[in-house]
């Protein structure tokens, strides 16, 4: 057994995210573990860029209203306590939406080179812009 003490929250990367997207870590990869999981707390308007992950990927809302989006699919709005299943190597993006603050906690395993995503392009303003009006 091995306890981490919680280390300190970071600013999501520009290349992977759009806006003030911060992140603690909850679980790392390492000694034969492949899982990795972070709380991801996006403000109003963040998100992240497209990307894939190689064994999918498994989001839990824990508070405010986000968007996920699959490439060629509607923008979904999503809530705290939703869940979201995405498949292996399938398209997406995430954040929160334009009003309202968005925290999750992603999962997924890495892939056999210890990659987590493979990223892609930056969502535009008017790819984000498409998202349908959030009602409280």
């Amino acid at each position: 057994m091995k306890i981490t003490r919680t280390g300190e929250t970071t600013q999501g990367p520009a290349e992977w995210f759009t806006g003030a997207v911060f992140i603690d870590q909850a679980a790392a990869p390492g000694n034969g573990a492949r899982v990795a999981a972070s709380n991801v707390h996006f403000t109003p308007g963040a998100r992240t860029a497209w990307h894939t992950h190689p064994h999918g990927q498994s989001l839990f809302v824990l508070e405010g209203v986000g968007l996920v989006q699959r490439r060629g699919g509607a923008i979904e709005i999503i809530r705290a306590g939703d869940r979201v299943a995405i498949e292996p190597g399938e398209e997406h993006w995430h954040g929160a939406s334009s009003k309202r603050s968005m925290t999750h906690i992603a999962m997924h395993e890495v892939d056999e080179g210890g990659q987590p995503a493979t990223w892609g392009a930056h969502v535009t303003d008017e790819e984000y812009a498409a998202a349908p009006p959030v009602k409280d």
